[in-house]
């Protein structure tokens, strides 16, 4: 039986999609009796971080993948509820005056799927609840015949959250969680007092090893209780408020791009602490309830992988199994589990690699994909690449490695990898600098051969392998001064174990890595500079190496190198300028001061802005350059166009336009 499971917006990636925040992480997977076909976040392929759109581009790419078309396909199914998408739509009915007839959500959905692809889906469509559906994405891979599951998350189906028993292929509902105990947003919230906001929850998860939690601990306990039976209370947005003015913490409210200061990273601290108790304080009810020993995990709030790792070490539970896309892009798969088992039971299988994604492609493609690169970049095929390798990470170079297919969810696993040795603590400054110009203290994962970990971290017994990087583990004592680059302040490391049988090519290369250094592990984080997705092709993987400081990538066999010469030239004479879909030009008048107007030029984004940067200033001259883009004609053609000879107006254009590459605000590409 085949099923496709989607979770994503209505809208197209080229319509004003500023509607519809709720909805975030769009993708699609296909599986078959069980097994995953393929699985991809829409971002990866439209290039918008957490994108909101109809994962039209995910759900061709199952399809292509498999050779199949929407007829072959026996159910489609969302993790949302049928009901509740009922409401929300007579609510955007009562709210947009465009639509003249009410809609419900079996016939929406199918009106989006016709528009995109021309067949009527309306009889193969399957709704499953949000908070079910996540429970199904952590239960059905777990590999468990029996577990207690734990969903937590900002909001879904009018839900923040639900708890179910789980014997063989029956899930049980124990309770839910209302929206005024969303442990989401209330991490949401409070992240905002040290300038972050939605989608910024690790980063502040990273911070707090920085601060002490008993700092700010007394103001935090006037803001929740702990109630029998696992329940829990928190306080709303003015409760907070309250306490926290009244502790004279308003005063010392971060803005983006601020320094943080002691007070920040207590906060931080204190944040999750209190997140952990909350959790461990369900865990034990609901444990002594059920009695059971093994415990899967999903929903937004599970991708906190330092509060994973409190509830490992906790004891509560022998087995515990995180869904590695927790998030709601994994709802996707919950949803197609849950109706598979409609037919089969489900229970007992076992999740052991997320490479669903894009394939990079065999070495004659790849060739073809470098050579087109040929006036920025040289290149050569090494037979033992995994060798070379190593001897570039052990040298102290950092190298963009990309093989295979992409990974499914928000985790680089050894095939869109950033890799570096893992030692010098330096090498975590280096990289934030370099490559994600992000914030310094922000942590890099240890990617460990799966036979090697407990030499090098206190793991409990009854688990041994961590292939997903979602827990976060106390690094041995005498090895902390070894994994400097990959070991917190507080002696932890967020952990990824990789086995020779799911990932050959990535566990030779660590093997040839320890051979020269004794280690056998590697810095490993995200293939992707601060403002787009991981990469998932070849051309992106070079685009993003040219665009940030890395020394050296590795696609499948072949090693490349930048040519000697400064990029900047290049770039208008030999690159064709096009605008992406989600991107259009606007100019609009601003009063800078009463009687005085100036024109204003930007690049627009149709998402909405936390999803992606909403404006991007330009000059006048990129603004008329873009204008007349048409992915065929280059800078130098622009210019000449123009009337543009000035060297240096082209020079300045020239730097613009590299800036606008870097933030991915427009396309280049070879011609």
């Amino acid at each position: 039986m085949l099923v496709l499971g989607f979770h994503g917006g209505h809208r197209r990636v080229d319509e004003d999609n500023r509607v519809g925040f709720a909805l975030h992480d769009s993708a699609a997977v296909l599986v078959r009796d069980g097994e995953v076909l393929a699985a991809i976040e829409e971002e990866r392929l439209n290039r918008i971080k957490h994108t909101n759109c109809f994962p039209a581009l995910s759900i061709r790419y199952c399809l292509d993948r498999c050779n199949l078309t929407l007829n072959d396909l026996d159910i489609i199914t969302t993790n949302a509820d049928e009901a509740w998408e009922d409401v929300k739509l007579k609510r955007f009915f009562l709210e947009t005056q465009d639509h003249k007839i009410r809609p419900d959500g079996r016939s929406f959905i199918a009106s989006t799927f016709e528009r995109e692809f021309g067949i009527d889906v309306t009889k193969k469509l399957w709704f499953c609840g949000h908070h079910l559906a996540h429970a199904w994405s952590a239960y059905g891979p777990s590999g468990y015949r029996n577990a207690l599951i734990l969903v937590l998350d900002g909001d879904g189906d009018n839900l923040s959250g639900m708890v179910f028993q789980a014997e063989g292929a029956n899930l049980t509902q124990l309770r839910e969680f209302g929206l005024n105990q969303s442990l989401g947003h209330l991490y949401q919230g409070i992240i905002n007092y040290i300038g972050y906001n939605r989608f910024d929850e690790y980063k502040v998860m990273g911070l707090a090893p920085y601060g002490d939690p008993n700092v700010y601990a007394e103001v935090f306990e006037k803001c929740y209780r702990l109630l029998p039976n696992g329940d829990y209370s928190v306080g709303g947005p003015a409760t907070w408020m309250t306490h926290f003015d009244n502790a004279g913490l308003l005063k010392a409210v971060r803005r983006k791009g601020e320094p943080f200061t002691q007070t920040h990273k207590d906060i931080a601290a204190s944040l999750q602490s209190m997140l952990e108790k909350i959790v461990l304080h369900i865990l034990v009810h609901y444990r002594n309830v059920t009695k059971q020993t093994n415990l899967c995990l999903a929903g937004g709030v599970a991708h906190n992988c330092s509060m994973n790792g409190r509830i490992l070490y906790s004891g509560l539970f022998k087995q515990v199994f995180v869904q590695p896309a927790a998030h709601d892009a994994g709802g996707a798969l919950g949803a197609a589990y849950n109706a598979l088992n409609q037919y089969r039971h489900l229970q007992g299988m076992k999740m052991d690699h997320l490479y669903h994604g894009t394939d990079i492609g065999d070495d004659d493609s790849i060739e073809k994909t470098l050579k087109s690169w040929g006036d920025f970049i040289s290149y050569e095929k090494v037979d033992r690449i995994t060798e070379k390798t190593a001897r570039l990470l052990a040298g102290g170079q950092v190298v963009g490695w990309v093989q295979g297919r992409s990974e499914f969810g928000p985790r680089a696993l050894g095939n869109r990898s950033i890799l570096a040795d893992p030692r010098p603590a330096e090498n975590k400054l280096l990289i934030n600098e370099m490559v994600k110009r992000r914030e310094s203290y922000r942590p890099f994962a240890p990617s460990v051969l799966e036979e090697r970990v407990r030499d090098f971290f206190d793991v409990p017994e009854n688990q041994a392998k961590y292939p997903f990087m979602i827990f976060v583990v106390r690094t041995r004592e005498d090895k902390r001064d070894i994994l400097q680059a990959v070991t917190h302040l507080d002696g932890t490391a967020r952990l990824h174990s990789v086995s020779r049988r799911t990932n050959p090519l990535f566990h030779e290369l660590i093997s040839e890595f320890d051979k020269l250094t004794g280690v056998p592990a590697l810095l490993n984080t995200s293939f992707n500079n601060n403002v787009e997705p991981i990469v998932d092709t070849a051309d992106e993987a070079i685009m993003c190496y040219l665009t940030t400081g890395l020394n050296h990538l590795v696609i499948g066999s072949y090693l490349v190198c930048r040519k000697e010469a400064d990029p900047l030239p290049l770039v208008y004479q030999r690159l064709a300028i096009s605008l992406p879909r989600s991107r259009r030009l606007v100019q609009r008048q601003s009063e800078i001061e009463p009687g005085r107007v100036e024109v204003i030029f930007e690049l627009e984004s149709a998402s909405n802005p936390f999803f992606s940067q909403k404006l991007i200033g330009l000059s006048k001259d990129m603004f008329r350059i873009l204008q007349k883009s048409d992915g065929r004609q280059t800078l130098s053609d622009l210019t000449v166009q123009e009337g543009i000879f000035d060297a240096g107006k082209i020079q300045a254009l020239t730097e613009e336009l590299f800036e606008l590459w870097s933030k991915r605000g427009v396309i280049l590409s070879p011609i």
